[in-house]
């Protein structure tokens, strides 16, 4: 197996480049491929990834004649391959053959072909053919000196990530077998009594078939684990397939943006070499900004004890797959991959470097767009490449340590986000992303974290919405407070445990003794309505009748039926702190309380500047450098010295930072 600390980077300096099918185009389209890439700076592709049809037209003929074309063209010209294994993309022949092997949804639909990741995860007819050509695609190129990276399938999970087929059903029951060894632990872990739904043996167990019903919450819960832990199967022997006869580092495309996550992305990292990620803004979203941060520092947080990551794909212009696609502004694009790499990427891809002419992304954007390079985006795409290698210095430096850590897990997404709830309106990830937006504002940074990493290094552990969370957990959660740290938990955090089962006693009961505080009654709010706390701010959608006879109470509600009850209370613990939030502050609240816990820790930002403007450090051995994005229509000035290596200009005692750029300072120490 491959180490993730012994390997080379694929690439010298930053990686960039994207998908390349040239399956999808002529011959004589390919020399004005590489020649293009040579020219925006491009040092490595993705090839492959569905040509599966092209490198094996029938079942068992390979036509391997025009990948050692290409990679031997793209190898002439410098260009690095990530080579992948083409199982996302099953052929026509293998669908006809095998239709068995199609998704089936939840009404026990079964998918058509020509949809994305059409095959059932665990189906061992698929795994034989998967298997057949990953190994016979490593025979071939396992020891190519172009190929510098594997790449197993791709977004596993982007269309089948559950699937509620016989054989699947069949997997989960043996899944369930493992995990609880006997039915009684079965149902006294979900709680089968409950509508009768005791279980006498394993063979009796469905997955939640239906859409629409109100099933188990531990069945729930189980089958989204069981879902993800057969993709990773499948990943992990795809990866031994290549491993028999290559040395090069592995890896898969993880989807981590907003979450829930289709997988548990965060546990399926140690499996990975590199670990890798695709991600694409929200046109609608007013903080799409924030959330490409969110997403980085999410990928940050996964990889705190291994080496950078890699950002796999993003566009550099509109999608297809919103309900409206907008292009990105000028700058937009740059801006987008330079905070990827201020927050720990070794790099920026893009899907894909030719725009389609046909096909079902057609319209989705490209590093070569359909106008080709006479256009907006190639400018731009050259200037990126260019600014990519002078940050070539930068590459396996390490974002600085940062002191706030926001815990999310897929687990406790998938349990707070199925099934019914006092209220069905609420989004997992809201909260999440309010208190991180609160610290983005101010160029805080923030390690957004599954509760199960190591917390010792934090100050401030920000707890919105793990609903779910084991008892072991919560203890280390406790101990930030118990150390002399802040912890600070927001509402419907700590309901349940590791079973979907609710904790008794009162909420949110894994942190009751923690926070000194506690409620007996949810009150959710109606669709349009707001309260506001004596404070002034404005509430929306959750509220609870709160005691605290521990705890200091620093906000009460001013109005509605909890009128006069705590809202915001905090304790106290030796040097210590516990707050607890119990409804949905608004965003001048949180950003008031952010303020508050910004002051009382001596939280530093990595510069002072004005909202809208990122600033983050990455540092080296011999060196940090300072990465500053202006997301605003000002100019700013910003205190810092040393040389700015995109313009290659000294800089200080402060650096100008035009309107919707980047500057980045290798600064004087």
């Amino acid at each position: 197996m491959t180490s993730s600390s012994t390997f080379a980077w694929p690439t010298r300096g930053l990686s960039y480049g994207g998908d390349y099918n040239p399956e999808q185009w002529p011959r004589e389209v390919w020399q004005d491929d590489v020649r293009l890439m040579r020219e925006a700076g491009v040092n490595i592709v993705s090839l492959g990834i569905f040509a599966w049809a092209a490198m094996e037209p029938e079942s068992g003929r390979y036509e391997w004649e025009w990948l050692d074309e290409i990679i031997a063209l793209l190898a002439e010209h410098g260009v690095a391959v990530d080579l992948a294994t083409p199982t996302a993309a099953p052929p026509q022949w293998l669908l006809a053959k095998h239709p068995e092997i199609l998704p089936v949804d939840a009404d026990l639909r079964q998918q058509w072909p020509g949809a994305r990741l059409g095959w059932c995860p665990s189906s061992p007819v698929f795994r034989e053919y998967a298997l057949r050509i990953a190994t016979a695609l490593a025979e071939r190129y396992g020891a190519h000196p172009a190929v510098r990276l594997w790449h197993v399938s791709n977004e596993l999970g982007g269309g089948n990530g559950r699937c509620y087929c016989d054989v699947s059903a069949q997997a989960f029951r043996h899944w369930l077998e493992a995990r609880y060894e006997t039915t009684d632990r079965l149902n006294e872990a979900w709680g089968t009594p409950f509508w009768g739904h005791l279980y006498s043996s394993f063979e009796q167990v469905l997955p939640p078939r239906g859409s629409g019903g109100a099933y188990n919450p531990g069945l729930e819960l189980d089958f989204q684990r069981f879902s993800s832990d057969e993709l990773l199967a499948h990943y992990q022997a795809e990866k031994a397939a290549i491993e028999q006869y290559s040395d090069v580092p592995v890896t898969t495309n993880f989807m981590v943006n907003r979450g829930p996550d289709v997988v548990d992305y965060p546990r399926w990292a140690e499996h990975v070499a590199v670990v890798a990620n695709d991600h694409y803004t929200i046109g609608a979203d007013p903080f799409r900004e924030e959330e490409l941060a969110f997403a980085a520092d999410r990928m940050r947080g996964v990889t705190r004890e291994r080496e950078p990551w890699l950002l796999m794909e993003h566009s550099t212009s509109g999608v297809v797959w919103q309900p409206r696609n907008r292009a990105k502004s000028p700058g937009e694009m740059a801006r987008n991959s330079l905070t990827h790499v201020a927050r720990g990427s070794d790099g920026a891809l893009f899907f894909q470097w030719r725009a389609s002419d046909a096909g079902a992304e057609q319209f989705h954007s490209g590093m070569v767009p359909h106008a080709g390079t006479d256009s907006k985006v190639w400018r731009e795409v050259v200037e990126l490449g260019a600014a990519l290698r002078a940050l070539e210095e930068i590459q396996g430096s390490r974002v600085e340590p940062a002191r706030v850590a926001v815990l999310f897990e897929d687990e406790a997404a998938w349990a707070f986000s199925r099934g019914m709830k006092p209220s069905n309106h609420l989004t997992y990830a809201d909260q999440p992303r309010l208190w991180h937006r609160a610290f983005w504002n101010r160029s805080v940074l923030v390690d957004v974290i599954p509760p199960w990493k190591e917390l010792d290094g934090y100050d401030l552990v920000i707890v919105p919405n793990l609903y779910l969370v084991s008892d072991e957990h919560a203890a280390r959660i406790a101990a930030v407070a118990e150390r002399g740290g802040t912890v600070l938990v927001g509402y419907l955090s700590g309901i349940v445990d590791e079973s979907n089962r609710v904790r008794l006693g009162g909420y949110p009961g894994a942190f009751r003794e923690l926070l000194g505080a506690s409620s007996d009654e949810f009150f959710p709010l109606l669709a349009d309505e707001t309260l506001v706390l004596d404070g002034g701010a404005t509430v929306s959608m959750w509220s609870e009748s709160v005691r605290s006879p521990e705890a200091s109470v620093i906000a009460r509600y001013g109005s509605g039926p909890l009128s006069g009850e705590p809202a915001i209370t905090r304790r106290a613990i030796g040097d210590g702190a516990a707050w607890y939030v119990s409804t949905l502050l608004d965003e001048d609240g949180a950003a008031l309380l952010t303020a508050r816990l910004v002051e009382e820790l001596s939280l530093e930002p990595a510069a002072d500047v004005p909202t809208g403007v990122e600033a983050v450090r990455r540092q080296g051995e011999d060196a940090s450098w300072l990465f500053l994005v202006n997301h605003t229509d000002d100019d700013v000035e910003v205190v810092s010295s040393g040389v700015e290596l995109l313009t290659g200009a000294a800089v200080g005692p402060r650096v100008t930072v035009p309107s919707g750029l980047v500057r980045i300072v290798r600064e004087v120490r």
